[in-house]
């Protein structure tokens, strides 16, 4: 529209009486609509749907270098015991003589633990002996010097215990040691605070005590006590 075109529409619009007018402020352009956040894919799962012990001990492999622990050991130490077991012990790792003949828990806290198991169960009235209960360790190789393991070490192993869990979905889990509870809890608090209550992990019900290893030492008669006291509870849980 021209000056004089515009001019001659004010007139005609004054003719009529309008004496004022009112320009339209523009408004600003409606704010883009959000893009749709991506709906969140669940994380897969570190268990395969229909995992086994014979396909996790697979994956492993004969001759596992996934860590530094490979390097001085004779053999892989997986686990032992019944593979439907509702009760499940987790060590800290083989010694010697587990290395020697790849079963956990054969030397002298082994031989321990057995007479731990064989002869609570025996008192209370509960018909298992240690071949009825699942037995493994946070590592399948021995440390050096049976040194405690490291956190990357662990970290490699960890996914096979978490296997071996899972597949086996006990009632109950015992960590024996302060390396397990720490490898199963994620704490840092000692054996002497978490022993005696109830944990949990992933739903299952974990109670901690101590290292058979720690029992055998000569000052550990109240240790001793304590431990029968948490195996009793145990047994009685999964049991009866």
């Amino acid at each position: 529209m021209t000056r004089d075109e515009i001019r001659a529409q004010l007139s005609y619009y004054q003719d009529l009486g309008v004496t004022e007018i009112y320009r339209r402020t523009p408004t600003s352009p409606p704010p883009p609509m959000p893009k749709p956040k991506p709906k969140a894919e669940p994380l897969p799962s570190l268990a395969p749907v229909g995992d086994t012990l014979i396909q996790i001990l697979q994956d492993i492999g004969d001759d596992c270098r996934r860590c530094r622990l490979c390097e001085q050991r004779n053999k892989i130490v997986f686990g032992s015991g019944n593979e439907q077991s509702p009760l499940v012990f987790v060590g800290e790792g083989p010694g010697a003589d587990e290395d020697e003949q790849g079963v956990p828990f054969i030397g002298r806290a082994g031989q321990l633990l057995t007479k731990m198991i064989d002869g609570t169960a025996l008192k209370e009235g509960i018909s298992i002996t240690r071949n009825d209960v699942y037995i493994c360790n946070v590592v399948k190789c021995r440390p050096p010097e049976n040194r405690a393991p490291q956190p990357d070490e662990m970290e490699v192993c960890g996914q096979f215990l978490f296997r071996q869990l899972m597949a086996i979905k006990p009632k109950a889990i015992c960590a024996l040691g302060g390396t397990a509870a720490k490898a199963l809890l994620g704490t840092k608090e000692g054996v002497t605070k978490l022993r005696g209550n109830w944990q949990t992990w992933h739903g299952i019900p974990l109670m901690v005590t101590y290292h058979p290893s720690y029992l055998l030492r000569p000052y550990s008669a109240d240790a001793k006590r304590e431990s029968w006291e948490d195996l009793k509870k145990l047994l009685h849980f999964v049991y009866d």
